[in-house]
């Protein structure tokens, strides 16, 4: 078994993860190996991996060598990842370890994925708020129905992953490129945590960052939206026009102005500005991709076997 996790600002935290994961999964097998992803932290986060690889060879310590983020961490420790099971976890511990067990238990059920339902979160009102504003805004322009409750959390059987590897978009979000790759999934409800110390990294300019990878990554609604609203303004700009023919000739208007006639000018403009920008973005995600930069790169490796 494998246990993939993340790393960013966690320098007090993993020592505390690793005894807690090594508890909790010696329950089940002791062949498993703990892959820490350091995501280039600015405290001492990787000094912690390191000597948490010195006390146990099955503790392994990657080292990115910027900060790609956390998606991308997750990848280059699934890479690494050889057991026929893998965990993804956060670092933060409100992922609890102990519900590893819970989890291999329900995928021996014949389950290639089982993700963690959290029922009572214990997030901040704020994270909440974005989780569930995310989630209904991706459904509507996804046609895809989504949990806000399940996050990374979760355990994959290996060709799962070995099929996730595959992919190489560089907008990535791990669950939805996973629910892309289908397989036999169920989710269990698990305990969540407070977090064990800190504070999350995500801002909230990060969370609008990953949402507007995620929806543009994996829907072309927003353009299909926008030739919808092209064809009902050119519409309404038809009606008008033939109203007002009419009321010219009939008399209605009786003192031509050109309110009406500047006020569409800048409706119209700041609608193919709008329009412009969403192409503008699709268009930067492809120019983004076909560049085939790495998706993320190592700097440092501790105890991983060529």
């Amino acid at each position: 078994m494998s246990i993939v996790s993340p790393v960013y600002r966690a320098e007090k935290i993993v020592p505390e993860l690793v005894r807690q994961i090594i508890e909790s999964v010696s329950t089940i097998t002791n062949d498993f190996e703990i892959i820490l992803v350091n995501d280039y932290s600015p405290d001492n986060s990787w000094e912690k991996i390191a000597l948490e690889c010195e006390k146990d060879k099955r503790v392994k310590g990657i080292d990115l060598s910027r900060n790609f983020g956390q998606h991308y961490a997750i990848t280059a420790g699934l890479n690494y990842a050889k057991g026929k099971w893998v965990v993804v976890m956060d670092c933060d511990l409100q992922d609890r370890p102990d519900e590893i067990p819970n989890l291999y238990n329900q995928a021996l059920k014949g389950w290639d994925i089982v993700y963690a339902r959290r029922v009572a979160r214990k997030d901040k009102f704020f994270k909440r708020l974005s989780s569930t504003l995310f989630h209904a805004v991706y459904g509507y322009l996804s046609g895809l129905k989504t949990d806000k409750e399940i996050a990374n959390f979760g355990i994959y059987h290996q060709k799962v992953i070995a099929e996730y590897v595959k992919m190489k978009e560089v907008a990535r979000s791990f669950p939805s490129l996973v629910r892309y790759l289908g397989f036999k999934t169920c989710a269990i409800e698990v305990k969540h945590a407070d977090r064990f110390e800190g504070t999350t990294s995500y801002s909230f300019a990060k969370l609008i960052k990953l949402s507007m990878d995620v929806i543009l990554s994996n829907s072309n609604k927003p353009l299909r939206m926008t030739v919808k609203l092209g064809f009902l303004i050119s519409l309404l700009s038809f009606l008008l026009a033939i109203y007002n023919v009419f009321a010219h000739f009939t008399g209605i208007i009786k003192v031509e102005g050109f309110t009406s006639t500047i006020f569409s000018i800048w409706f119209v403009g700041g609608l193919i500005l709008f329009v412009l920008g969403i192409v503008g973005l699709y268009i930067g995600k492809i120019f983004d991709q076909v560049k085939e930069r790495q998706i993320y790169i190592v700097s440092k490796e501790i105890n991983i076997e060529k």
